[in-house]
């Protein structure tokens, strides 16, 4: 994997690059992560396809740009990292705050859309509850307590009974919220609030369409995802059963081989 920045339009962008493969897959990590959460899965499936990673920007080491980060910014980014890279279709990953990128570009640049896949996301915008809770965490942020999300959320993402199999990884995570910048966490949280229903955009695109989906997710619970599932049944669907929010680190290989199949079989 090559390291380096690159501009996408006006936009410094931290990537990581394989640099070779007939496909394509684009990994978007999710909120208070970075490409480093990828570090461990990227060997599982570098050999078969080129795999670019990034840090979206608010997060990890590339730049914030303004008060809110909407995913149609995100997206276009994305879509501009894209044509830099000289990468004119790719199969989009996005974990969680990623899928929400991924779908912002499926519906802003489907011609860059080889494939989705949503990791542990969803298409549906947030609840008021999911609204509120996101501006209490910005002002938590502002207020500087930001200590309080980095000792909730990172093990809120496993499986009670992966948590200490995986605690190495949640002190990682806890590590990337203290380092990631207050403002970029602003920023990506409104731009979250910010963010439309999708359900009908993605039964409408023609690009095929994976959901990686936890049985013991405390995010997107089971009664929510067997709903989402419901409602598209163009997506192919893998859930992963021993896994939480975070199946490519609880199930790396079971996950691994779901994505492989799907871009390598399109």
């Amino acid at each position: 994997m090559v390291e380096k920045f690159i501009m996408a339009g006006d936009t410094a962008l931290h990537i990581c690059d394989s640099e070779k493969g007939d496909k394509t897959v684009v990994l978007l990590h999710g909120y208070l992560e970075n490409m480093l959460v990828w570090d461990e899965f990227i060997p599982h499936i570098y050999k078969q396809m080129r795999v670019v990673a990034l840090d979206l920007p608010g997060h990890g080491i590339s730049e914030v740009k303004g008060a809110v980060h909407t995913m149609d910014y995100l997206a276009d980014v994305v879509a501009a990292a894209l044509e830099s890279l000289g990468i004119e279709k790719a199969y989009i990953v996005g974990h969680s705050m990623g899928g929400y990128v991924a779908l912002a570009l499926c519906e802003r640049h489907p011609e860059c859309v080889a494939g989705v896949v949503l990791l542990h996301s969803t298409p549906n915008a947030d609840s008021e509850e999911k609204r509120h809770n996101r501006e209490r965490e910005i002002a938590l942020v502002k207020s500087g307590k930001k200590e309080m999300l980095a000792r909730v959320a990172p093990e809120a993402g496993f499986a009670a009974d992966n948590r200490r199999r995986c605690q190495s990884y949640i002190e990682d995570l806890t590590e990337m919220v203290h380092l990631t910048e207050d403002e970029g966490i602003v920023a990506l949280l409104g731009g979250m609030i910010e963010r439309k229903d999708q359900n009908d955009m993605l039964r409408q695109l023609a690009a095929p369409q994976l959901f990686i989906l936890g049985k013991k997710d405390e995010y997107i619970t089971l009664p929510i995802a067997e709903a989402m599932v419901a409602a598209h049944p163009q997506a192919e669907v893998v859930w992963m059963e021993n896994s939480g929010h975070m199946s490519f680190i609880e199930e790396p290989e079971a996950c691994a081989k779901c994505l492989v199949d799907f871009v390598l079989n399109k």
